[in-house]
């Protein structure tokens, strides 16, 4: 007869008939219920287990009985853990967000009770739960110390320095700098973002970079919607979060190079993240519910401001940040850039002496750019060729005293064999030169072996301009330049008076050049009637470089005074350059980027400079070193540059 079955007895003890047929039945019905226990207590241990693997999952905690239930079973409920985060700055957190956090709080201990997922509103209340709610940082707004920091960081900028110094003077009348976004626009390598840095060092804020060219999307900046599986917040909100402050200083590196994109529009995020009148509400999908980002301190960088659209660009008060002067890199490169580069490369500062002259010649024919970022590059290369040296030097005198000892010669003979004699640099070697503390000098004769041959020749292509070639000056992102302007006939015959183009120009250009021809054809009827060459001839207009795309209207001086001394086969005076924008009456127009083309004609040797009278400000401005041996001559109408131009005894 079989026992009634309890949970104290396990295994389960059965008595059994003498019947084979009773005994067998009995045996089953009795493994079915233990194998349906084991179960039982087989799934609760592993619900245990994995919830100890999950912080996300409560603890549990249980011991089973012989009649297959869970008794004294605990847990920690998962809204605890954001209860004890929250509550030290209960205060400061908003009401609404506070509203939202305690109904999300509800939602996750019923979804918990209900054994509901939980993913999605944990993941969400770690984000709210987490953002720095009503912690700054103490602003600094000690000028002398942040000029000190600026000029430990920069060098030069003077005019830079001047304009954020007086940011932070204004910080300290008011309490705060908030209310202007800072637009720091200029030519690559020029210290845009380090000088957001510096700032941000300056006012003891915290620094975090969003770099935001390429973007094309909303949600990198608003969040996604809370719908999508792999949801998550907005870069502001993960700036928040990292920082740990309310009041960091935010560089949106590169928004010139925004996307562009009207289904996403992401211009349109950034138009409400740096309004000062929206970005206190700023909504971030994710998260719905707005947080307040006006303490947030946005600085922008840009190499050209005319990408920016201007909406975006009426909210930044731009400071622009010229090239730096030949002068100012030779500084740079003597008291930063060898310094640091040499101990990046674990090389004493004095195992290597690299001469002026060197840097001089790696400016002007390697790293014509108007930053400082491939002078550096070039540096570190000769420093990495200089610790290929050194090492090669350590093993070879290694494997030479490990085989024996020997003299000179033989040291000589080995490096040969080894063919090693190009890494030492060459030449009658000695004692002291094989040691390992060996003085390396880069001069601007051996440059070349360490960078191989300059990158840049000569920009000047004519001591004396023949007929028809003018020189002009232009300015890219990455600096000033040269540019020639050549212009030659075809063809010459009755009525065939035409003009060809060709220098991969812009649409721009090519209108200033067609304009250009216009005014010419005016001037040459205008002092010589019986003059009929442009009437006759067809012409051809060429800009060197023709792989190089070109444009602006900056060139028209140079094209009429090229189709002139074509037309009247005149030369015009040897070391002259000029720029400006010309109209159809004759009228010259200012330009744009004057310092790099002043730099641009001190490096090819121009004497002679035409601007036009409303650049003389921006010339005045310059530094003496830039000014310094030039006749600059300043002109509001054509008629003044042609008699500069031709109006000498050849």
């Amino acid at each position: 007869m079989l026992k009634p079955f309890t949970s104290h007895h396990t295994p389960l003890a059965i008595r059994v008939g003498s019947g084979r047929t009773n005994r067998s039945l009995l045996l089953l019905k009795a493994w079915s219920q233990q194998t349906r226990w084991n179960r039982g207590s087989h799934e609760l241990a592993r619900r245990d287990f994995f919830s100890r693997l999950t912080s996300s999952k409560p603890t549990v905690s249980c011991s089973a009985t012989g009649s297959g239930s869970a008794e004294n079973v605990k847990k920690t409920r998962l809204s605890d853990r954001f209860r004890k985060r929250i509550e030290p700055i209960k205060e400061k957190i908003p009401e609404h967000v506070l509203e939202v956090i305690e109904e999300e709080l509800a939602k996750l201990d019923r979804k918990e009770d209900d054994s509901g997922s939980t993913n999605s509103i944990y993941s969400y209340l770690d984000w709210l739960t987490a953002l720095p709610w009503g912690k700054c940082s103490d602003d600094n707004f000690d000028v002398l110390r942040a000029e000190k920091i600026l000029d430990e960081d920069h060098y030069g900028l003077r005019d830079v320095k001047e304009r954020i110094l007086e940011f932070i003077a204004v910080g300290t009348l008011t309490g705060n700098p908030e209310g202007k976004i800072i637009c720091l626009s200029g030519p690559p390598g020029v210290g845009k973002t380090s000088i957001a840095r510096s700032v941000a060092r300056a006012l003891d804020r915290k620094f975090f970079r969003l770099a935001v060219g390429g973007l094309s999307d909303r949600c990198e900046i608003k969040g996604d919607r809370g719908v999508y599986s792999d949801a998550k917040p907005g870069k502001m909100v993960q700036c928040l979060k990292q920082v740990g402050t309310e009041n960091p200083l935010v560089l949106l590196d590169e928004i010139d190079k925004l996307g562009k994109s009207r289904r996403y529009d992401p211009e349109g995020a950034l138009l409400e993240l740096l309004d000062p009148e929206q970005n206190s509400h700023f909504l971030d999908y994710f998260l719905d519910v707005t947080i307040d980002l006006s303490k947030v301190l946005f600085v922008c960088t840009a190499n050209d401001t005319d990408m920016i659209s201007g909406p975006l660009l009426d909210r930044m008060e731009v400071i622009k940040l010229a090239g730096y002067t030949t002068d100012e890199k030779m500084h740079i490169a003597r008291e930063y850039l060898v310094k640091n580069v040499s101990g990046k490369c674990g090389i004493k500062p004095e195992q290597v002496d690299v001469s002026d002259a060197a840097i001089l010649s790696l400016i002007e024919n390697y790293c014509r750019e108007a930053g400082v970022r491939n002078l550096q590059k070039h540096i570190e290369k000769c420093f990495r060729k200089i610790a290929l040296k050194l090492v090669r030097q350590q093993a070879a005198m290694a494997d030479f005293k490990s085989s024996g000892e020997g003299s000179i010669e033989m040291l000589h003979e080995y490096f040969r064999l080894k063919e090693l004699e190009y890494a030492l640099g060459g030449g009658p070697m000695s004692e002291k030169s094989i040691a390992v503390g060996e003085k390396f000098t880069i001069d601007e004769s051996n440059l070349a072996d360490y960078l191989g041959k300059p990158v840049f020749e000569r920009e000047k292509l004519y001591e004396q301009t023949p007929v028809g070639v003018v020189m002009g000056l232009s300015w890219t992102s990455m600096g000033g330049s040269t540019l020639y302007i050549e212009t030659t006939f075809v063809e010459e015959g009755e009525g065939k008076g035409d003009l060809h183009i060709t220098g991969h120009l812009g649409r721009v250009m090519k209108e200033s050049a067609e304009i250009a021809h216009t005014v010419a054809r005016r001037i040459m009827f205008d002092k010589d009637p019986e003059n009929l060459f442009f009437a006759n001839s067809k012409l051809h207009l060429h800009v060197p470089e023709g792989a190089t795309p070109k444009d602006g209207p900056s060139a028209g001086c140079t094209m009429i005074t090229s189709f002139l001394s074509l037309a009247m086969k005149k030369p015009v005076r040897k070391n002259l350059a000029m720029t400006g924008e010309v109209t159809l009456t004759g009228r010259i127009l200012p330009i744009g980027g004057l310092k790099e083309k002043t730099m641009a004609a001190r490096r090819s040797q121009v004497k002679v400079i035409i601007f036009p009278e409303a650049n003389r400000r921006d010339f005045e401005d310059l530094e003496e070193s830039v000014k310094q041996g030039l006749d600059v001559h300043f002109v509001d109408e054509y008629e003044q540059i042609f008699e500069l131009a031709f109006g000498y005894n050849h």
